[in-house]
């Protein structure tokens, strides 16, 4: 037996179809549903790696967690994570497979979409309900005839789905009307209704266009969502960025000022967002040199484009930028390819094919690029005992000299494993979600407030707690601004 299933499309980008799906999947599980969320395919350089070892995109790996289930490559069957202009690595499901021009994956379309497929259907028959995120916008005709991820899957699937539109950019009714008008017919067929999302103000003054619509459509409108404001965790792309954070003048008050240096492949920013949200900490990104001047802590991020990202950085004069911070008594961090970026030499005949290059040589560190990705969980504890968890998503491996102490000491299936490097100012891990450990977090940002001689606490911001406090925001929302029963409706009778 099939479970039912929703999708959740979208008039186009960041409308706010990630935060309904993840408010969904809590709402229903709070009624005692088992739960899994969907996207056939994400275009993201934040991404997860599953419990089995498989990548994913990070905004599925949060929906699940909005279900109280475990992430899996189910839920995520196709992933693109953009290397350069009009080119991204292809990952199917959890496993790269090349690097693949936006012409040829249209090509590849076809075979995709039984993965896909084949990927939905078995957790339709593992859960009691699947609700599948769109991706960008329904109705981009250019591409309806290699669409695998909207509502051609809904159709062949035999999803019904909602249509969300955001009122925030303004022309939220010509861009519902649109939408439904450059359908074909077959596949308008698929939309049970449509959802205003991000309003502020009275609803009342949008009764004669919601009737409008309406009437235009032939669909009801499920609901009005007011807007929640910037949430921070788990954002679906670096849209989010723009939102919610310092920018880069100078800081004011007594605070741990972090300046994550924003790389053109910037990826797995979400390894920030317990940073962002500590109240003793004011985290910014920042894109020119000048602007780490006076940080605490400098971090250089992951990347999709190590080596390219690594010109970027010189020819924008960081080099010189970063070892002016060191001079001041700053602390320096790199996650993943900026730990690479930080060593002696990267050599990299996959990735970026560029063979021997040097890096910013902070750290007798040398990287070899290899084809096969690491892709694994891992846990252990750094140099004072701490607990420390996080997930591996690389290419390069870091060889570090022996007279450098590594930072974390690794639990592996073969034993203890040393893993980054740990100086007096300088830090480097391939660990990604590293600050989510509360006690690591803290005792991190406690040194840096010590080194610098400053009066700031913490301690107290549960990161997995205010999390949760985000989905449960979500999904309060959507208890009281939805028409539960014509969702249910649109739905059918299992969910009730």
């Amino acid at each position: 037996m099939r479970a039912p299933g929703l999708m959740v499309c979208g008039t186009g980008s960041d409308v706010g179809k990630s935060r309904i799906v993840a408010g969904l999947c809590r709402l229903f599980a709070r009624r005692g549903l088992r739960v899994a969320p969907f996207k056939a395919q994400n275009m993201a350089l934040n991404s997860f790696v599953t419990e089995t070892g498989h990548e994913i995109a990070r905004s599925q790996a949060n929906q699940a967690a909005a279900a109280c289930v475990v992430p899996e490559v189910a839920m995520n069957p196709v992933l693109l994570k953009p290397t350069g202009m009009m080119r991204s690595q292809l990952v199917v499901m959890g496993r790269p497979v090349g690097e693949v021009a936006a012409g040829e994956y249209a090509r590849r379309n076809e075979a995709l979409f039984e993965t896909v497929l084949a990927a939905l259907g078995e957790l339709r028959s593992r859960y009691d309900l699947v609700l599948a995120e769109g991706a960008g916008g329904a109705a981009e005709i250019n591409l309806l005839e290699a669409e695998i991820v909207n509502l051609p899957l809904a159709r062949r699937a035999g999803l019904p789905a909602i249509l969300v539109g955001d009122i925030e950019r303004g022309g939220v009714f010509a861009s519902l009307f649109g939408t439904v008008a450059l359908l074909p017919e077959e596949l308008a067929a698929c939309l049970g209704g449509f959802v205003i999302n991000k309003f502020r103000g009275d609803k009342g003054l949008l009764t004669s266009g919601v009737e409008e619509i309406e009437r235009r459509t032939g669909l009801g409108c499920l609901g009005v969502l007011p807007h929640l404001g910037p949430l921070v965790v788990d954002s679906e792309d670096s849209l989010a960025l723009e939102q919610g954070f310092a920018g880069e003048g100078p800081v004011a008050g007594e605070v741990i000022d972090v300046a994550v240096v924003r790389l053109p492949r910037l990826s797995n920013f979400t390894d920030f967002d317990p940073l962002a949200l500590e109240p003793g900490v004011r985290l910014r990104y920042v894109s020119t040199p000048a602007a780490l001047n006076g940080a605490d802590l400098v971090v250089l991020p992951g990347s999709k484009t190590t080596v390219s990202d690594l010109d970027w950085l010189r020819r924008r004069g960081f080099s010189a930028a970063i070892e002016a911070v060191l001079a001041q008594g700053g602390v320096l961090l790199g996650i993943c390819a900026g730990y690479q970026m930080l060593g002696t030499v990267i050599d990299d005949e996959h990735e970026s094919r560029a063979g021997r290059v040097a890096g910013l040589g902070l750290i007798e560190v040398e990287t070899s690029f290899v084809r096969e990705k690491t892709t694994r969980q891992s846990r252990g504890r750094d140099l004072e005992g701490n607990p420390v968890s996080g997930y591996e998503v690389h290419h390069g491996l870091p060889r570090s000299a022996e007279s450098l102490e590594p930072w974390f000491v690794l639990e592996r299936d073969d034993g203890a494993v040393p893993e980054g490097v740990a100086t007096e100012q300088i830090f480097a891990t391939s660990l990604h979600g590293l600050f989510e450990g509360d006690q690591f977090r803290w005792a991190f940002l406690s040194g840096i407030a010590r080194r610098r001689g400053k009066s700031v606490f913490v301690g107290e911001m549960s990161y997995e707690s205010r999390r949760q406090a985000e989905i449960d925001k979500v999904a309060d929302s959507l208890e009281e601004n939805l028409d539960l029963q014509r969702l249910e409706a649109v739905l059918g009778e299992a969910t009730r």
